[in-house]
């Protein structure tokens, strides 16, 4: 497969609670196009420019502060969407200047088409401007979201579906956990007159965390959902301590005070088998992943480690729920995978160099077991399918023989990108994350 090289245009702010969100519309040079890599100076009379015809579907939004982390939620539309318009619903958490201002967001995005008209949409030389106003019109993505106060800066969120309701679990930089019902705010982006009526009750009545935890010594970022054992939640501090989670009769959770014992330094991001109920994986500043099962006693829940796995902190890694592999991403720039069978000889079962600063988000797509995609803070979103292998006979560009063979598409346009997620019920659709904002695409190559 070749490379894809592609730049994004910038999103346009809106601070209304129905914003529409914008698509990159660059005309391409008058010059035939070049393939860009990343890291190339460019000429004075050189832009980049967004080659659509890359891309199936191409969006961009912005939500006044930035949204550093979020997570997609699963919806009652269906699986292995493909019909457009599409609808997606998020729950996001903002970092915004003041402390006191911060807010988790409930966002649903929806009349999102594809990039390009299919041959029953051209619109023919007799039609009108107004007919052409009038579709583009109706063919504007938006974009609606309900607020709940946050007290501090939200380090990072993950939502679950638990009992019939959709929960999430904030991270704040003041040192606290809470647990968040999102149903109401979910079902009120559905319907303008419940976003409303909400938007007023809450100024008077804000929401309340079902449950908050004070115990963790530090702030943190590792927080994980267990996929397979509703409820159960993993957190993890700068400090080095982990916490299990288990809800109880009570409408709470139990929270053991015990950490597990292992890491030596901050835990930086938290993973839970995707098949095994009492497992997870955990990465760490310390240089180390570990494996650990919570069924043994804190201080011998360790299980499996992998020392020194990167050069410096390992910052995000992701567990394939497919086959028996883990990807770690650092402050390295590399990615590693690595082979649950063949763990503890630390070295990894494939190494990939393509990102120039820290990777900041891994996640191997959820029924593809090849295919990756990572972010970092080179400003790229990139694509991987790991059982491509090389056909130089292939390659006609000699500057895209120096990249790996496996790396399908790089995606640019935002700075500063802190995730990303595959939606699990549209096929081959990201959403990412960036303080310049959301963007929510799909590529021809996945």
């Amino acid at each position: 497969m070749s490379n894809e090289t592609e730049e994004q245009m910038d999103a346009s702010s809106s601070e209304s609670d129905d914003n529409d969100m914008d698509e990159g519309n660059e005309d391409n040079a008058e010059e035939g196009p070049k393939t860009y890599l990343p890291g190339n100076p460019l000429k004075e009379d050189e832009q980049l420019v967004c080659d659509q015809s890359a891309y199936v579907m191409l969006h961009q939004a912005q939500t006044g502060a930035p949204c550093l982390s979020f997570d997609i939620i699963t919806d009652n539309l269906g699986n292995d969407r493909n019909e457009y318009p599409m609808t997606a619903y998020l729950v996001a958490g903002t970092q915004a200047s003041s402390a006191h201002l911060n807010n988790l967001l409930v966002i649903k995005m929806s009349n999102l088409h594809p990039t390009s008209k299919g041959e029953d949409d051209e619109v023919s030389e007799d039609d009108d401007d107004d007919d052409e106003e009038e579709e583009d019109e109706e063919k504007k993505p938006q974009m609606t979201f309900s607020f709940i106060k946050h007290q501090g800066c939200v380090n990072r969120i993950r939502a679950t579906n638990f009992k019939n309701s959709v929960l999430a679990a904030s991270w704040s930089e003041l040192g606290r956990v809470d647990v968040w019902n999102i149903t109401q705010q979910l079902q009120a982006v559905d319907d303008p007159v419940l976003l409303e009526r909400y938007n007023l009750d809450t100024v008077t009545n804000p929401v309340k965390p079902l449950y908050s935890f004070n115990g963790h010594q530090q702030e943190g970022f590792g927080i994980d959902w267990c996929p397979t054992e509703p409820g159960v939640l993993a957190t993890g501090d700068c400090r080095r301590d982990i916490h299990i989670w288990k809800p109880n009769q009570a409408g709470t959770w139990d929270v053991d005070q015990r950490p597990l014992v292992g890491h030596t330094s901050s835990v930086e991001d938290i993973q839970w088998s995707p098949n095994e109920r009492n497992v997870l994986a955990t990465c760490s500043v310390d240089k180390t992943i570990r494996i650990w099962d919570t069924r043994a006693a804190p201080h011998k829940a360790c299980m499996l480690t992998a020392n020194n796995a990167h050069e410096s902190d390992i910052n995000v890694i992701s567990w394939n729920s497919k086959e028996p592999f883990i990807a770690s991403g650092g402050d390295d720039g590399f990615l590693h995978i690595w082979d649950l069978r063949q763990f503890t000889t630390s070295t990894p079962v494939g190494t990939f160099k393509h990102h120039t600063a820290p990777v900041t988000s891994i996640e191997w797509h959820w029924t593809e077991p090849s295919v990756l995609a990572s972010a970092g803070e080179d400003n790229q979103v990139a694509l991987w399918d790991l059982a491509v292998e090389r056909d130089d006979d292939e390659i006609i560009d000699e500057e895209l023989k120096n990249l790996p063979p496996q790396l399908l598409f790089i995606h640019q346009g935002q700075n500063d990108i802190k995730e990303l997620h595959w939606h699990k019920q549209i096929p081959g659709v990201i959403v990412t994350t960036a303080h310049t904002g959301f963007n929510i695409f799909k590529t021809i190559s996945v």
